[in-house]
């Protein structure tokens, strides 16, 4: 994709851009609505990206390109940039400039030119993708001396503040700090993160990903409620979040509770514990065993938390009626994809069931691919 990003890059804005960059899209494992709460979080990276081609400017305009858009140019005054002003895809890389200029950070204008394999609307991070790419090419190319959490933060902040979705931070971070090979253990408050090997291939096992076409748009306000009760919730238990509860208070801190409080906190407490344990499991080199953990969360966010949806449900209960190890909605939720563990031999059998599934039931056929965890954000030309 370099060549043909630098190629239409040429065609579109007249002059070769000054470098090419990558940042791919996610799933996450386990830690699904957690990064919020302080929590923690496994994502891996996938093999598919945003990419970037970028040229400086030295007047003050942001002229912005999308393979995936409508052929026009959105033309933009950095110095004219402001929350809620720019709608549209283009509102990410957008934010990513005003939300470095909020820091006080000398950048400027420039020519963008962006191609994206990432699945819009699927849970994969597709927006996260794009402010990634942003970020690391105005890094490197104004020289900023931003480490890779800090770019994480800006591309967080512009989706927050910019954009509108009151997201955690988990996203950005595994667009920018995922390894090839493993996944990212991540601490949301500290940041703090650390490379898990997850080696598939050796194991016998294949990660598949179900997008089942329903679109979602985290900025519709139901995200927002979500992670609003889950601050009224640490609030009233006298917590700086609700990362500092653990499993064995649960049951007593549930009672001081409001009634509709009382899923959103049971689901963020056993899902930070499922992490902890997805995290033996892997590092005792039983990828396998994430299987169980994977349905278990599945359960609590369809039940407790709320966010799954029939399309999703019906996926994962197809794909363990199949065989499956375990399966489980990923992302934000309302719609999006679904992740299924399964051994080598049986994938094709199981992503047949899922679509003879959502066949019988009227639904549109999935999309399937396949999740390899893959490099973070770099420079590719």
């Amino acid at each position: 994709m370099n060549a043909e990003v630098r190629g239409e890059f040429e065609r579109i804005h007249g002059l070769a851009p000054e470098g090419v960059w990558a940042a791919p899209g996610r799933v996450n494992l386990i830690g699904e609505h957690t990064d919020y709460n302080d929590g923690f979080a496994l994502p891996m990276a996938l093999p598919q990206t945003a990419v970037l081609a970028v040229r400086r400017r030295a007047d003050g305009l942001l002229r912005l390109h999308s393979a995936q858009g409508d052929g026009r140019i959105t033309e933009l005054r950095v110095a004219d940039l402001a929350p809620r002003t720019v709608s549209g895809w283009a509102r990410y890389p957008a934010g990513v400039v005003w939300a470095l200029r909020e820091r006080g950070l000398p950048v400027g204008g420039a020519d963008l030119h962006l191609d994206s394999t990432v699945p819009t609307g699927a849970g994969l991070s597709s927006s996260a993708a794009l402010e990634c790419v942003v970020a690391v090419a105005y890094e490197e190319l104004y020289g900023l001396g931003l480490e890779r959490p800090e770019l994480a933060r800006v591309a967080q902040y512009a989706e927050n503040a910019f954009a509108g979705v009151p997201c955690g931070v988990m996203d950005q971070m595994a667009s920018v700090c995922c390894a090839e090979g493993g996944a990212l253990h991540l601490d949301s408050r500290s940041l703090e993160v650390r490379q898990v090997p997850f080696d598939l291939a050796g194991h016998g096992l294949r990660l598949l990903v179900l997008d089942t076409r329903v679109k979602h748009d985290l900025a519709d306000g139901a995200y927002a409620a979500l992670r609003a009760g889950c601050e009224r919730a640490a609030r009233l238990l006298g917590l700086p979040a609700l990362r500092d509860l653990g499993e064995a208070e649960l049951p007593r801190a549930l009672g001081r509770l409001p009634a509709r409080l009382v899923p959103l906190v049971r689901h963020v407490v056993t899902e930070n514990a499922r992490v902890g344990r997805a995290v033996e499991r892997l590092e005792s080199g039983e990828p396998e065993a994430l299987g169980p953990l994977l349905t278990e969360g599945h359960v609590s966010l369809r039940d407790d938390y709320g966010v799954s949806c029939p399309e999703t449900d019906l996926a994962v209960e197809a794909a363990v009626a199949a065989g499956a190890l375990g399966a489980r909605m990923t992302g934000g939720g309302f719609g999006g994809s679904v992740i299924a563990l399964v051994r080598a031999g049986e994938a094709t059998a199981v992503a047949a069931a899922v679509t003879e599934a959502f066949a019988s039931t009227g639904f549109e056929p999935p999309a399937v691919l396949e999740a390899v965890p893959s490099a973070g954000a770099r420079r590719i030309a």
